[in-house]
């Protein structure tokens, strides 16, 4: 499975999004559920699916599927 459906099944469990929600264009704070609660429940799942951890600077800056996709891209997750 690839990162990016891996990571689109973590935002939509994560943030209890119906199925089929277009997470790629999701960003922080623009739908109800991707509040702070909601992106601390995110980054959790986030770092349990990937065993990642993530440091205060990337948890601030994942403000985007992009940005969290390329994140742990960097961090060296692959497909």
């Amino acid at each position: 499975m690839s990162l990016s459906h891996r990571l689109r099944a973590v935002f939509v469990d994560a943030l209890e999004l119906p199925e089929g929600t277009d997470v790629e264009n999701l960003k922080y704070r623009e739908i109800e559920q991707w509040d702070s609660l909601g992106h601390m429940t995110l980054v959790g799942a986030i770092e349990d699916e990937f065993d990642v951890q993530l440091d205060t600077e990337q948890v601030i800056d994942m403000s985007s599927f992009k940005v969290a996709r390329d994140m742990l891209s960097g961090m060296g997750v692959r497909d």
